[in-house]
């Protein structure tokens, strides 16, 4: 498939912002989409680029755009295709870079969504493969029958790959999300260990194909194979449409459990200020044993076209299958998680969690985690899911992090949890003064407030550290004692005073 071809379709009302004739003659390998303003690392030649021009903002320097444009022709993409929705139109700037540094340049209107595009480019290379001149590679007749038989009576991914790759010779064959797990695998295939897989569909071997499904970022299936000479590109394409078939299933059902689960977890939310046991039918519908221990989760994600947080949470838990798990959408937004797992921590949960940030490099990830609790302490365990959640955000802003609440065993880490306007109110009422960093002085307390309670409040230490004489600092901490009223040779003040300072 061809850039022009895209121009072509009438469904999708893409337009030409540059472009020139050779260079939309070229040929489509992929689809990326991204909002990071260098996004060279994560294409590969030939794909073309959906961007939403998050990146963007009016009146900022032109070296950002083309350090943006520059990155897709370092990487061989094909095209940029730029949303409209967030800015309105495509911003001249990007049309001028795109024209410097010759890679064509399409717009797309509002109406028309990232993953019709996405499909329109998968369906005319799956259809170019399908008219390969290569009748002899086709499945047989007998293996079709029977696969579409297995698709009848709902066979697991597992067993469509072992009987569709049978006549092959039996290859080592994965069935696996963009995070790593593995979904199936054929009696060849040893154990793929999360990472690597994750790494594998990223980089350059073997052979791998997207499944065409209805689904997000985290939990996209790809049919893999370690060595692409093992089977002819159309038997593998009637082999990943026969998988497509057995994911439209898996979606279904999953979304007949989802509202189960939504209900549970609004359940859970209405006892927080109450020690009830949830309604163990509830618990029982959504495939939850009726003892504990369980613990809750609470995640957060900006949502992508109805993808985010839920789905996130879903695939993370489903690395550590068969413990039993539900996941709903919170009232409030985000998601909410209740797993039956006794031995099971934060700490398993944060192992896989960079997998999950690079299924969306740049797009902010964190999850909370409560201690064990039974079913009659649910609704108190999201409140402490939730409160790790928020010192999760507070540790890595920008990126991705999990916290248990076993997590919290500092002064630091508990403050993390608080909401930032509390914690600014506490910091100016505590600190008083010594904030009004406009006045040398005080900002001189303020080091010298940093430096005494690092160093245990001695004054030998403190002085050598800011290398004053001892009598300097004695006056200094007599000053902030004035300041703010405290006391420093008391430890409930000194512990005030640190506490105002983490808060900052």
């Amino acid at each position: 498939m061809h850039v022009g071809h895209l121009l072509q379709l009438d469904s999708l009302d893409l337009a030409l912002l540059w472009g020139e004739e050779p260079l939309l003659g070229r040929e489509i390998s992929g689809v990326t989409a991204t909002d990071l303003e260098d996004p060279a690392r994560f294409l590969q030649e030939g794909e073309i680029v959906l961007s939403g021009l998050v990146w963007w903002s009016p009146g900022e320097d032109r070296a950002r755009t083309d350090r943006f444009v520059s990155a897709l022709r370092t990487a061989g993409a094909t095209a940029l295709l730029a949303g409209e929705e967030t800015h309105g139109t495509v911003p001249a700037d990007l049309v001028d870079s795109c024209r410097e540094h010759r890679v064509p340049l399409l717009s797309v209107p509002a109406r028309t969504s990232f993953r019709a595009i996405t499909e329109a480019v998968y369906l005319r290379q799956w259809g170019d493969l399908s008219r390969l001149p290569a009748p002899h590679y086709a499945l047989p007749e007998n293996v079709r029958t029977e696969l579409s038989r297995l698709l009848e009576r709902g066979a697991d991914p597992g067993e469509l790959l072992d009987r569709a790759f049978s006549p092959l010779g039996a290859p080592p064959c994965y069935l696996l999300t963009s995070s790593g797990r593995t979904v199936a695998r054929t009696p060849s295939a040893p154990p793929l260990p999360a990472r690597r897989a994750a790494l594998g569909l990223r980089g350059s071997s073997g052979v791998t194909l997207r499944i065409r499904a209805d689904s997000g970022p985290y939990d996209t299936w790809h049919l893999h194979l370690p060595d692409a000479a093992d089977v002819p590109p159309r038997v593998l394409h009637e082999i990943a449409e026969i998988v497509t078939q057995s994911r439209d299933d898996h979606d279904r059902r999953r979304t007949v459990a989802r509202r189960a689960q939504d209900d549970l977890m609004t359940l859970i939310a209405s006892t927080h200020d109450e020690v009830k046991a949830v309604d163990p039918a509830a618990m029982a519908a959504c495939g939850l044993p009726a003892e504990g221990p369980y613990r809750v989760l609470a995640a957060s994600t900006p949502g992508t076209e109805g993808h985010g947080a839920a789905d996130a949470l879903t695939e993370a838990l489903s690395h550590f299958a068969p413990a039993p798990f539900a996941v709903g959408a919170a009232p409030d937004g985000g998601a909410i998680a209740v797993v039956h797992a006794p031995d099971a921590d934060g700490t398993q949960l944060a192992a896989i969690w960079p997998l999950l940030e690079d299924c969306r490099p740049g797009v902010p990830l964190h999850a909370g985690v409560s201690a064990p609790v039974e079913a009659s302490q649910l609704g108190s365990a999201l409140e402490q899911a939730r409160y790790a959640l928020a010192a999760a955000r507070t540790g890595s802003p920008g990126g991705a992090g999990v916290t248990a609440v076993e997590d919290l065993s500092t002064l630091e880490s508990l403050l993390a949890g608080v909401p930032a306007d509390v914690r600014a109110a506490y910091c100016a009422r505590t600190l008083g003064p010594l904030l009004k960093t406009d006045t040398p002085s005080h900002t001189t307390l303020l080091e010298t407030l940093e430096v005494f309670l690092a160093h245990n409040c001695s004054w030998a230490r403190t002085a050598e550290a800011l290398h004053l004489h001892v009598n300097t600092v004695h006056y200094r901490i007599e000053r902030i004692e004035l300041l703010t009223g405290r006391d420093l040779s008391r430890l409930d003040h000194k512990l005030d005073l640190r506490a105002a300072l983490l808060c900052r």
